[in-house]
């Protein structure tokens, strides 16, 4: 009888500890605050190997072609759709960004748009975040550009095959505005990473982002090159994503008001 009672209260005391971990994980927040004396991490992404030839697009089979064959790149009524672009080696619009920070610089808080124009999508990439709580509109927006063109965005998040409908949104006038900024309140940490938009009336638009948990991230530039500031002094996992080349992580060490490098080679597919 004594051991079924010790069994049992050890059982519950397991069962107590469980869920106040499982609690506090969930509760577990990024903190904004003052940074003094930050230092930076910056560097160079390239790519190893030849980037994939561009997706040859055949605009007259699409809708609004003579429209959309006004596109800058359009040579007659094809388009290059370029995945992966690098020019000289160097890998345009990687996300590098540090996994793991529990507190330090606050997040920035302007509005980013995507434009739908001359049937593409601009920027190829961008950063996103879970909408906080209480937030309601203006951190995410998709705007038409184009007049007399229905553009009808259409975003997901994406996981291997899978894909999670995140907003589907109609924008039949030249002006209209689409803000999708509730719609990215439903984001799990362990769950969601790459986020992909595209126009349900014109598949071949697409632009991509990734989805962090802190404001500590850098977009390399078409030279490749990258920096992420005012960081606190620290031991970090910094990673360099890639949507269709892949990640590599790297340790880095931060010092006071220091410049780490840090380069990273992302092996083509």
């Amino acid at each position: 009888m004594i051991k079924k009672i010790t069994m049992g209260f050890l059982i519950i005391c397991v069962a107590l500890a469980f869920a106040s971990s499982v609690s506090f994980a969930k509760k577990a927040k990024y903190v904004e605050e003052a940074v003094s004396g930050g230092g930076s991490i910056s560097g160079v992404v390239t790519l190893k190997g030849n980037p994939p030839p561009p997706i040859m697009e055949d605009l007259s089979k699409g809708k609004n072609k003579e429209f959309c064959m006004t596109h800058p790149e359009a040579k007659g009524n094809i388009r290059p759709r370029h995945k992966v672009v690098a020019p000289g080696g160097k890998l345009t619009d990687t996300v590098v960004f540090i996994e793991k920070i529990e507190k330090g610089k606050a997040w920035d808080t302007k509005t980013i748009n995507f434009d739908f124009r001359t049937c593409d999508i601009f920027p190829k990439m961008i950063i996103v975040r879970k909408t906080p709580k209480g937030v309601k509109k203006g951190l995410f927006t998709i705007t038409n550009k184009d007049e007399e063109i229905l553009h009808n965005p259409h975003g997901y998040s994406v996981a291997g095959a899978s894909r999670k409908t995140l907003f589907n949104k109609p924008l039949p006038s030249q002006g209209d505005i689409a803000d999708v900024t509730r719609n990215f309140k439903r984001f799990k940490q362990k769950k969601d990473k790459h986020f992909f938009l595209q126009c349900d009336q014109h598949n071949y638009m697409e632009a991509d982002g990734r989805i962090v948990w802190n404001p500590y991230y850098s977009i390399s530039g078409k030279d490749g090159s990258f920096k992420i500031d005012n960081i606190p002094a620290g031991k970090y996992k910094v990673t360099a994503w890639h949507p269709y080349v892949g990640e590599v992580t790297k340790e880095v060490t931060v010092a006071d008001g220091a410049d780490a490098k840090q380069n990273y080679e992302l092996a083509a597919k």
